[in-house]
């Protein structure tokens, strides 16, 4: 039900650093200018669909497009700065609520100087970082500068309860809007049981990802293709198909490209399995029905830190939401062409380890329902409702 609200102007303040939060928070910009009109303005920090929602952005999000420990380190006076100035502008502003989405290293620490300076500023946060899988302290130190936590995930508002960290609602996943193209049709399912079986290869979706998987992923399928055969299909974005296709070139089974959003999720509806890195593609192909292998290596230094800093058992965001490892994972040392090749002829073939996997990604449909309402539309209500709070505590 809506409720009706002040017509005196709302002014949000909303960051987003990467492609995924400027999705969100555009569908997020949206939804609030629906409940409020031409009451609200908007201002901040974001890409192209967010500044088709009214934001002109103070910088352009390119900027902050790092990846890796020694790229971070290389550029930290430059990120450093645009904290500070971002920071700066929020307090200009002097909004009625401060959107932080996703980014944590960036839009957190813009937070803390925000709450710093003007304590009565109230501060959302739109994708909960990963306190469930290293740095728990980050939840109860996230209380002193977030006043709402606005999860993706189903299992994090328990998290946040059990690590005493802020009020977090579960809004729910953008993918799970998403299931229509990502399920394939009569004739879609025929092909996806069809042989030769379509194969998917998904390195990552940067390009230090891809720099690291290329060359591994491509043997494993090299060595794949001597026990079998497969149409090898590999998704990517037009931004990267150059330097994908120049990767894959040399390949002993060389992928045809799916470039742009609406043939990877073609690509999607007729593949049988897909080996992927680690990530949020996990979640997407499990609502996809698609059985999979998974790895993942980064540098020698993100290894050292990240070995002592996780504290769950799978990294794989399809088997927390699941709530068992059913997917198996091949880690930095343990990711060989080898043990790829052999769990990829598992999934490919009518295994037990290919039903226990589409068994398990059954239930995710239920673990993930938001009802009757999308996620943007849960989010904006939240946030509203941590307007008129905040409000009705200054008057």
């Amino acid at each position: 039900m809506q409720v009706d609200r002040p017509t005196s102007g709302r002014k949000i303040f909303l960051i987003a650093t990467e492609e995924s939060g400027d999705r969100l928070g555009a569908a997020l910009m949206k939804v609030l200018r629906q409940r409020l009109g031409d009451a609200v303005q908007f201002a901040g920090v974001g890409g192209r669909q967010m500044t088709g929602e009214g934001i002109d952005p103070l910088f352009p999000i390119e900027e902050l497009s790092i990846m890796g420990f020694a790229a971070v380190v290389k550029q930290l006076p430059k990120i450093l700065q645009l904290i500070r100035r971002t920071a700066d502008a929020v307090l200009d502003a002097a909004p009625d609520m401060l959107v932080i989405i996703d980014s944590p290293d960036f839009t957190h620490r813009v937070a803390r100087r925000v709450r710093a300076r003007n304590p009565h500023i109230p501060i959302v946060d739109y994708v909960s970082p990963s306190v469930w899988a290293w740095r728990p302290g980050r939840a109860r130190a996230m209380r002193r500068y977030v006043d709402h936590v606005l999860a993706l995930l189903p299992f994090e508002p328990e998290e946040y309860r059990k690590l005493q960290g802020p009020p977090c609602s579960y809004v729910g996943h953008p993918l799970t809007e998403q299931l229509t193209s990502l399920r394939p049709h009569e004739e879609e399912q025929r092909r996806r049981d069809a042989q030769p079986p379509v194969l998917l290869v998904l390195p990552g979706s940067r390009r230090s990802e891809i720099r690291h998987h290329l060359g591994l992923f491509g043997t494993a399928l090299g060595q794949l293709s001597k026990q079998t055969p497969f149409d090898l299909v590999l998704p990517t974005m037009p931004h990267l198909e150059a330097m994908v296709r120049e990767g894959v070139a040399s390949w002993p089974v060389v992928p045809r490209l799916a470039v742009g959003e609406a043939e990877k999720r073609a690509a999607f509806r007729v593949a049988r399995a897909a080996l992927a890195k680690s990530g949020t593609v996990t979640l997407e192909l499990a609502l996809s029905g698609i059985p999979m292998v998974t790895a993942y290596r980064v540098g020698a230094a993100e290894a050292f830190i990240l070995r002592r800093a996780i504290r769950v058992s799978s990294v794989i965001l399809a088997n927390l939401v699941i709530g068992s490892d059913i997917i198996p994972e091949f880690l930095q040392e343990n990711c060989t062409p080898d043990k790829l090749a052999h769990a990829l002829s598992d999934v490919l073939a009518d295994s037990p380890d290919r039903l226990r996997q589409l068994v398990a990604f059954a239930t995710m449909d239920g673990k993930m329902s938001t009802g009757d309402q999308p996620p943007s539309v849960r989010a904006a209500d939240i946030v509203l409702a941590e307007m008129d709070r905040r409000s009705s505590q200054v008057n």
